[in-house]
């Protein structure tokens, strides 16, 4: 995988030690680009770390059911996933304003001592991530625009269709999955799941669940 100017084809060039930046409810997956508005001191220290090192960060979940009082501080969820800024604008109030270009996913493993504001993990990254289209022909691509477009149609939102045409299977079920708007429970399961495919059917099955219980039959709905 190349991002920017950067390749990413091996286990030698992924570090072993990443900071993590803990945030509820988003969701970064490889290829994908996620959006961030930075303003807390610590994590304004950890892009000024990232941005003069590698340019990788980690995003991860707080662990589901961690109080709200401890999100960022206490346990974390198992799975995130790492993120290279390739966009970076700094305002006139102190924020920054970044984009990350997800790469591959990770498993933390121990939590390293530092003198820093920001937490930071070793991490076992999930090396075939980085070879991911190769999955690309297992989805399927019609059950998934279905229950796309039965969602649209559920909430009454439109669609650049020649868009999501064009693009690749690895690309539109990591973006379905990032838009989304489930919890943070769902997203979990989206980052978690094993491969492209198994993304794809629980994608599908969360977003019928929904339908479901907006119209007590999303098989009607799907149609």
């Amino acid at each position: 995988m190349q991002v920017g100017n950067a390749r990413y084809l091996k286990p030698g060039d992924l570090p072993d030690t990443i900071a993590v930046f803990p945030l509820g409810g988003a969701l970064l997956l490889p290829t994908g680009q996620l959006p961030l508005n930075i303003f807390e001191p610590r994590y304004l220290a950890m892009l000024d770390a990232a941005l003069s090192g590698n340019r990788l960060i980690g995003m991860v979940q707080p662990a589901l059911g961690e109080p709200a009082e401890r999100q960022g501080q206490g346990h974390l969820a198992p799975v995130g996933c790492l993120g290279r800024i390739t966009s970076f604008a700094e305002t006139g109030d102190g924020r920054y304003i970044v984009s990350l270009t997800g790469i591959c996913r990770f498993r933390l493993l121990e939590e390293k001592e530092t003198h820093n504001p920001f937490r930071s993990f070793r991490i076992a990254p999930f090396i075939a991530d980085l070879s991911a289209r190769d999955e690309e022909d297992a989805v399927d691509r019609s059950a998934l625009l279905a229950a796309f477009k039965a969602y649209l149609e559920a909430n009454k939102l439109e669609a650049d269709w020649e868009s999501v045409e064009r693009a690749s299977n690895l690309t539109l079920v990591n973006s379905l999955a990032m838009m989304s708007p489930f919890g943070p429970a769902e997203k979990q399961a989206l980052l978690e799941a094993p491969d492209l495919r198994t993304r794809a059917e629980t994608l599908i099955a969360i977003t019928e669940i929904v339908l479901a219980r907006v119209f007590g039959d999303s098989d009607t709905v799907l149609q």
